[in-house]
């Protein structure tokens, strides 16, 4: 809870990494991820770095890489996932002489894949044709044994200027879908002196398209060439058609003996291919392993500032203080791999007020859903108290409050407890689908929501919208001796809680169960559960603001305790931490037999902030106009306090501050430990002259802003947690209404069709009670709870303005999700 509670502690270290085990060092600090690198060449350009040459290579590495995932997933025949697999175990960083041999290796098999590829399309492309070819001559041999004459009415003009009509061929295939078109054009511009036979080719598994075989008988040479111009328009493959029966039969012989040579040779060739892709499978996981992390170590030493004497690279970097010993370690073992005689080590810098380190947090499977709501607000300053500690607790309730029912609960925690089962190896990452990865990861924040929603609903007394009878009631009708034409003449009767024997003391565990059979048992449960709700914001507001007080403290800021933790509290506490002490007060003071007596809350609240005092509504207590009196002198001295209180004690300390500097001397020199100290001196005095300038007027008008939001903020917050009453009378109303719609009708069947009417209903109302109560108005009451923690809570204390702890992780760049 530690480390939850507030962020580890983290240093600023200094590392010098020798030239010939700065790879190995760097490569070894990737696998453990423990530090944050930090760049000492903000203003270098990326192409003007030292090694960006190196980053270069595995850059076109990669999209060599690219080229072979996408022959692996277009031409490999044994189906491959998306994405290639990590291998196990994960290779580590290549050395730059095993880099080279990966450079070759993927190149040259890169280029045999092209070189094969484009052979088989090839192959493929003639195969193809061959086929359609043979196909045209044999589907085309009945439709030319007998040739017809040319027509009588034949113009000469479009012949050869000569008496005879010669009959000629044009034969090919044509896609389907041109057709019509294609008959329609020859019409128009032949007129109609050709003859034209379409017949669909027959199908060939090796094929995916459909072709139609097409043969026009013309006379002519202009009417032919008419022809091959709208076979061509139309993309239409025609092919030589010889007229003599004997040739067509020799040249189909022929064409019979090629496809069978160049089926062979696309065989031999598919078959290298896919030898080529099965290789490329088993290695290129591996590669790009390799490659991402040489590259990542590459980009990581371009970071690094060169000394002096350009015998070593010096880096900065973040890392936790626990991890020290690791981190030496490391430089350690990577001077060992790298074989060099001097070893490579780090010095610890001070942390100056300019530096604001990262925040980290360590969590598990079970905080880590916790933590991620808060990071969605804003990640925590180094220093400051973590909300996700209290959120654990907090967010469950105030959920459980808006969403309480035993039996919606317990669905709640079934699912959990199901995705808890299927998830026992902690690695959600085989599953595809984003939205399902999602939910997966909050299964324990699921399963605390159903356990509290089961503990509210038993409170509530709400199970599936009908009233659980654990007990018997506290209330009795026996007593009253009523008789039985009372009983029946009378459509309410009213018990008499001063009757000795009516009332036997609370009950045991939530709400009686026959307030809901009572006339006015939603007026009762609104009540209720309002008040509840202004308690709990009360509280929970309340604690919001008590937890800054481990930011002052942290800080050493202790005049914030005095001048803004003291008088907010004053400010909460005075009114509405009164009402909520007027609440349980009334609730502890006013039994049954008195509850006819109790004066109401909300004016003798309105009378103590208008400072008037009611006659006609009795006091609750003795000295209560006093009391009240008191407390509102205090809430309105709290309102300058926090008002002024801190910008007069800044301008105060300024003052002092600045005339002691002006009787000492400044030093001129800054801090040399830090390799970003030469370029930094001018920032860092420019820093120093803004820091000692003081802007009153600024400060004071922050702290007007800040006084406003927060004195409105408290009655606006105060209101907004109404939101778990409504919530609660909503979910509520909706189950009743689900069960009297569909449950109620068919409960009331009989027989052997009432037995299939039911379970029809039951499946439908199972369908409506988990889309629309459980998803619907869970995603609901989820939002409101998120909404309450990010704007009610979060804002007492929480800034959110600091910048999550990245470690340089290979496990995070080779498995990203």
């Amino acid at each position: 809870m530690g480390a939850l509670f507030r962020s580890e502690e983290l240093c600023l270290v200094q590392i010098f990494l020798q030239s010939g085990s700065a790879y190995n060092c760097v490569s070894e600090l990737g696998e453990l991820g423990v530090v944050e690198f930090r760049d000492l060449n903000p203003h270098v350009n990326s192409f003007q770095r030292k090694f960006v040459n190196e980053v270069r290579r595995c850059e076109e590495m990669e999209k060599t890489f690219t080229f072979l995932e996408q022959q692996i997933s277009s031409s490999l025949c044994c189906p491959v996932s998306e994405t290639l697999s990590i291998p196990s175990p994960v290779p580590s960083a290549p050395q730059p002489r095993d880099l080279l041999a990966i450079e070759e290796e993927s190149e040259r098999l890169a280029t045999e894949l092209k070189q094969v590829s484009e052979n088989r399309d090839s192959l493929r492309s003639q195969l193809t044709q061959l086929q359609q070819y043979r196909g045209v001559l044999i589907q085309t041999h009945s439709l030319i044994d007998s040739q017809p004459p040319p027509p009588a009415s034949l113009d000469t003009s479009l012949l050869d200027n000569g008496p005879e009509a010669h009959l000629s061929f044009v034969a090919g295939v044509v896609h389907p879908w041109k057709v019509p078109a294609f008959e329609r054009l020859l019409w128009r511009a032949c007129r109609g002196y050709f003859i034209i036979e379409f017949q669909e080719m027959e199908k060939n598994p090796n094929v995916l398209e459909t072709w139609t075989v097409f043969l026009i008988s013309f006379w002519g040479k202009t009417i032919g060439q008419k022809v091959k111009k709208i076979c061509d328009c139309f993309h239409a493959n025609t092919f030589f058609y010889p007229e003599n029966t004997e040739e067509r039969q020799e040249l189909q012989k022929g064409l019979q003996s090629r496809i069978e040579d160049i089926t062979q040779v696309l065989f031999q060739t598919e078959s290298y291919l896919q030898q080529l892709l099965c290789r490329c499978v088993s290695i290129l996981p591996q590669w790009k392993v390799c490659v991402m992390k040489c590259k990542a170590v590459h980009s990581i030493l371009n970071m690094c500032s060169a000394s002096v004497t350009d015998k070593c690279l010096i880096a900065e970097a973040w890392c936790p203080v626990r991890k020290l010993l690791l981190l030496q370690s490391a430089l350690t073992e990577g001077t060992r791999r790298s074989g060099s005689i001097v070893d490579s080590f780090y010095n610890r810098l001070p942390l100056s007020s300019s530096s604001s380190p990262p925040t980290l947090f360590t969590t598990n499977s079970f905080t880590a859903v916790f933590q991620s709501l808060v990071d969605a607000y804003g990640v925590a300053k180094y220093g400051e108290v973590n909300p996700a500690a209290y959120t654990i607790v907090t967010f469950p309730f105030l959920f459980a409050v808006m969403f309480g029912d035993v039996g919606h609960g317990l669905l709640m925690v079934i699912a959990a407890l199901w995705m808890i089962l299927q998830n026992k190896d902690n690695k959600n990452t085989h599953f595809k689908n984003e939205m399902w990865r999602t939910v997966l990861a909050g299964r324990y924040l699921i399963l605390s929501m159903g356990l509290f929603s089961v503990y509210t609903g038993a409170i509530y007394n709400h199970c599936f919208s009908r009233t659980l009878s654990i007990f018997p009631s506290s209330w009795h009708l026996r007593p009253m001796n009523w008789s039985d034409d009372t009983l029946r003449g009378s459509r309410f009767l009213c018990l008499d809680p001063n009757t000795t024997g009516v009332f036997r003391g609370p009950y045991p565990l939530g709400i009686d169960p026959i307030w809901h059979l009572a006339s006015n048992h939603l007026t009762f449960l609104n009540s209720y559960k309002m008040k509840m709700s202004i308690i709990i914001g009360v509280l929970h507001m309340t604690f919001g603001i008590c937890i800054s007080y481990f930011n002052y403290s942290h800080s050493q800021q202790w005049f914030h305790v005095l001048l803004v933790l003291i008088p907010e509290l004053l400010f909460m506490l005075g009114l509405f931490g009164y009402l909520v002490f007027l609440i349980i007060y009334k609730w502890l003071a006013f039994g049954p037999g008195q509850s006819d007596r109790a004066p109401s809350i909300l004016l003798h609240f309105i009378n103590m902030v208008l400072f008037t005092d009611n006659k006609e509504t009795p006091p609750l207590y003795p000295g209560q106009r006093q009391v009240q009196s008191v407390l509102m002198v205090v809430v309105l001295t709290s309102v300058p306090v926090l008002l002024l209180g801190r910008p007069i004690y800044l301008y105060y300390h300024h003052t002092r501050r600045h005339g002691q500097c002006a009787t000492t001397e400044h030093p001129t020199i800054t801090d040399t430990s830090s390799i970003n100290t030469l370029l930094g001196d001018l920032e860092g005095g420019r820093r120093e002259q803004e820091e000692q300038e003081f802007d009153a007027v600024e400060v004071f008008m922050h702290q007007a802003i800040h006084t406003m939001e927060y004195c409105l903020g408290c009655i606006s917050n105060t209101a907004s947690y109404l939101r778990l009453w409504a919530l609660s009378l909503a979910h509520a109303q909706l189950s009743d209404v689900l069960w009297m719609m569909v449950m109620r009708t068919s409960l009331s069947s009989r027989g052997m069709l009432g037995s299939v009417v039911l379970a029809g209903f039951f499946s439908f109302f199972a369908l409506l009670t988990v889309s629309i109560l459980l998803v619907m108005e869970g995603l609901s009451a989820s939002l409101h709870t998120l909404r309450l923690h990010w704007v009610e809570f979060q804002s007492k204390f929480y800034s959110g303005t600091g910048y999550k702890f990245s470690p340089f992780s290979f496990t995070s760049i080779t498995n990203p999700l």
